[in-house]
Order: structure tokens, then C-alpha cells, then sequence
């Protein structure tokens, strides 16, 4: 009971300081702010930030963005980089196979081997742990060797000699380490003739997990026929980035010959860029650094070849360079010139960061309004298995949409924002919020200490 009472008291107390945090959070505190038009069917929304937002954010994380209704209150959201489809990609891979023997009169007893593989666990030899004599050994199954194959496997497919007929049934077992086993069930193939048809089944379902052996043994029979040929049929998935969102040109400065210096609006995570290459027959090698700002030192990002060439009566441009997405919001191209440089004036230049989709859980009434650009509030999103509890891609995908109403800038608000300084006195709705919620934790102080003077009853 003590534990039980700790734990609501805790519980309790977080939930008072979470409501005070959200609590003192209101549209005007955030210096932009858009209307949404929502479509489809709730109560999610996703909506795909435009770049304007982005650039707009006090925060590089995004950590400023929240989502508001009518009435002012802040919407639960959740920020994701993926988008709400998924890529399959399915392998037929041929396996190696070892024979697995035992004694007849030990058929119901899995055969104890002796092992060899090699240091990155590929299978190299599989032998009897004792010495059978010519006439007692039995082929009991066969162990695969899946090590190569690092998705999860979806199916078996076995072909063996012509001598056997009718259906086979067997166990499967899986191992890491050839130690431990874990049961994946039965399977059964089969191969029968009747009059002229012959009808033949070599796929096995497997339940989708990884594993780095699989051990068959044979149950009916109990002889395991000859393998011609063993397949392992995985699949991986991969949900597909969301695409790119490019900036207008921006313009640079040239401190001296050879260098050029670009600001950001914000910290960006900038995946690639374009340098505008006006001059015709340009070829230059470059180096790029980047830093968030002036107190930090230059980092290299990347070098590559820059490069507008005519030929045969045509333009042939390479203007592109491929980053890390680190964060940065000063960029810095050094060139060669001994390709002839780039020019005294710093070319303009487009960067490029991944889009971002918010999905929130529309509370009360509309409209519903996207604010941002506070730089001292704490991120408040969750992940997005917390915010839809039976979160898929396929089910996000489903979602409704929200779309920005209106033009993608966004204007800074009028309002002062209430998180500044007040010149006309003391804030007494924020002094009575925060004394309500002291009063409250008090009297549940005080309940607990009731509690837990309370003799216990006797049984």
C-alpha cells in the first residue's frame, strides 16, 4: 500500500508540474503563427511542414512548433521524417546444408554433432559427435546454414532425390549461437503421383524472424530424404524517407578571393546544395564547411568538383554536393582556382533539408492554428507509437490532413510574446496558478502523511 501511495503522489506531482508548463503556454507566446485547414477523417491530422515553417523555428530541432484550437490550448503532436509508406524487398537466397545422423535406436533424440565454422559463424564442417558404424546411422534431418542472411525469414524451400514420394513432415528449430533452440513450429512437403499428374509442394512457411541456423528433423518419416537443393526466402522493409524541400537562392559574401561565406536563416539540417554556376566553361574543385556560429570553429562538410562545361553545343552542369545532414547555419566553399574559380561575387546558393511531417490529435474545437518561434520553450511532441496507439505506416497513411491556409511565409506576430518581461508589475494569474498548485501538492503531502499514521487493520 505504501509503494501504491508513493507512486500516486508522484504521479500526481508530475501531472501538476506538466499542467503548469503547458499551462502558461499560449498562441501569443509564439512570434509566427498560421491557420490550418483540415480534410478526411480524425481525430489525427499530418501535415507536412512547409520549408517557411522550418526556417521560421526559433529551435533547429523544431522543438518551438505546437498546434493550437480555438479556444488557445496546446494539441498532443508528434514530429516524423518517414513517410507513411514502406518499402518490401523480398531474396531468395540458396543455403548450405549439412546432413544431421544419429543412431536408429536414438530416433527421438535430436543428434549431437560437433561443429566447425568460421570466425564470422559461416558453417564449415557438421559431424557425428561419436563414430556410427556403416549400418546404424540414419539421416535425421539437416541443419541450414542462414548466417549470410541478416532479414527476417519468411519461407523454406526444399527439393530432394526422386526416391522419395508421398509427404514429409518435419520440426523446425532456430538457433543463434547452435546452442540454444527455439521451435518455429512444423513443416511438411510433399511430392505425389497420380495416374499421369504429379503434384508437388517445396515452400514452408517460417513466422518472419531472424535467426542464424535452422535445424529440420524428420517425425514422419523418420528418415530424412536427400537434399538436391535448400532456399530461405527473407524479407526487409524500409520506410522511404520523405523528399527533399529546396530553399529560394541565397545570397553570399566574399571575404577575399577564393572563399565564400553564406548565413542561414536558422540551424538547418542541410542534406545537399546547389551552387549557381552563371559563368559558362566553370570548373572548380571545392571544399564546404559549415558551423552553427560564430564562437565555433569550421568543420569540413564535404569537397567535390563543381563544374558548367559546353559540349557539343550543350551545357553540362554539376552543381551539386551531397552532405550529411548535419546542422549548420553558416556555410563556407573554399575553391581551387586553379580551375579558374567561381568569380569575385559569391555565387547564390540553394540548400536543401529533409521535409518533416507533425501528426497531432485535434482537442476541442477549430480553427486550429500551427505557431512557432519561442526559443525557450521545451519540445513538447511524443512519439508517434504513444500519440496512435496502434500505430503502422499503413495507418498513417490513412490519417486525415491538415494543410497550411493561406501563404507559406509566415508573418511574426504583433503580439508580445507573454514569456517576455512585464514593466507594469507583478504577473498575479501566473502567481495564483503556481499557488494552487503548491496548495495541491500540499494537501496530497498531507494525505499521504494521514496514511500512512493509519495503524493497519487487523486480519
Amino acid at each position: 500500500m505504501k509503494q501504491n501511495l508513493n507512486l500516486g503522489w508522484l504521479g500526481a506531482l508530475g501531472l501538476c508540474v506538466a499542467l503548469s508548463a503547458t499551462a502558461q503556454e499560449k498562441p501569443a507566446d509564439f512570434k509566427s503563427q498560421l491557420p490550418l485547414s483540415l480534410s478526411g477523417e480524425g481525430p489525427w491530422y499530418r501535415l507536412e511542414l512547409p520549408l517557411a515553417a522550418q526556417l521560421n523555428a526559433s529551435q533547429s530541432d523544431l522543438g518551438d512548433i505546437r498546434v493550437f484550437n480555438a479556444a488557445g490550448e496546446p494539441q498532443a503532436y508528434a514530429l516524423a521524417r518517414e513517410q507513411a509508406e514502406t518499402r518490401e524487398q523480398r531474396s531468395l537466397t540458396e543455403v548450405k546444408w549439412f546432413p544431421l545422423y544419429s543412431s536408429a535406436d536414438a530416433s527421438e533424440a535430436a543428434p549431437s554433432v560437433r561443429v566447425q565454422s568460421s570466425a564470422s559463424g559461416t558453417l564449415v564442417e557438421v559431424q557425428p559427435s561419436s563414430q556410427l558404424e556403416a549400418g546404424e546411422e540414419v539421416l535425421r534431418g539437416w541443419l541450414l546454414d542462414a548466417s549470410a542472411i541478416k532479414a527476417p525469414l519468411q519461407q523454406l524451400v526444399l527439393d530432394w532425390t526422386s526416391e522419395r514420394d508421398g509427404f514429409q513432415r518435419f520440426s523446425i528449430e532456430a538457433s543463434d549461437d547452435l546452442q540454444h533452440w527455439q521451435a518455429w513450429g512444423e513443416g511438411q512437403v510433399a511430392r505425389l503421383s497420380f495416374a499421369d499428374e504429379r503434384i508437388e509442394q517445396h515452400e514452408v512457411g517460417l513466422p518472419g524472424q531472424s535467426a542464424r541456423y535452422l535445424r529440420l528433423l524428420w517425425s514422419a518419416p523418420q528418415s530424412a530424404p536427400i537434399l538436391t537443393s535448400a532456399q530461405l526466402q527473407s524479407t526487409s522493409t524500409s520506410s522511404l524517407p520523405l523528399p527533399l524541400l529546396w530553399s529560394q537562392p541565397l545570397a553570399g559574401s566574399s571575404p577575399k578571393a577564393g572563399e565564400y561565406i553564406w548565413q542561414l536563416p536558422t540551424g538547418l539540417n542541410v542534406e545537399r546544395l546547389q551552387v549557381e554556376l552563371s559563368q559558362p566553361n566553370s570548373l572548380a574543385p571545392v571544399t564546404l564547411y559549415g558551423r552553427r556560429d560564430n564562437n565555433q570553429p569550421w568543420q569540413p562538410l564535404t569537397s567535390g568538383l563543381l563544374y558548367r562545361l559546353t559540349q557539343n553545343g550543350q551545357d553540362v552542369v554539376q552543381n551539386d554536393l551531397q552532405l550529411t545532414g548535419r546542422n549548420v547555419q553558416q556555410l563556407r566553399l573554399t575553391v581551387d582556382e586553379r580551375g579558374g574559380g567561381l568569380g569575385a561575387e559569391a555565387p547564390a546558393l540553394k540548400v536543401a533539408v529533409r521535409a518533416t511531417q507533425l501528426v497531432f490529435l485535434a482537442r476541442g474545437a477549430g480553427p486550429y492554428t500551427l505557431a512557432l518561434g519561442n526559443p525557450t520553450v521545451a519540445a513538447a511532441n511524443l512519439p508517434l507509437a504513444t500519440l496512435i496507439p496502434d500505430y503502422s505506416p499503413q495507418r498513417l497513411k490513412a490519417l486525415g490532413q491538415a494543410r497550411v491556409d493561406g501563404a507559406l511565409q509566415l508573418a511574426a506576430s504583433t503580439a508580445t510574446p507573454s514569456v517576455a518581461p512585464q514593466a507594469s508589475g507583478p504577473d498575479w494569474k501566473k502567481i495564483a496558478l503556481w499557488a494552487v498548485l503548491l496548495l495541491g501538492v500540499l494537501a496530497l503531502g498531507a494525505m499521504a502523511f494521514s496514511l500512512l499514521r493509519k495503524p493497519a487493520a487487523k486480519t
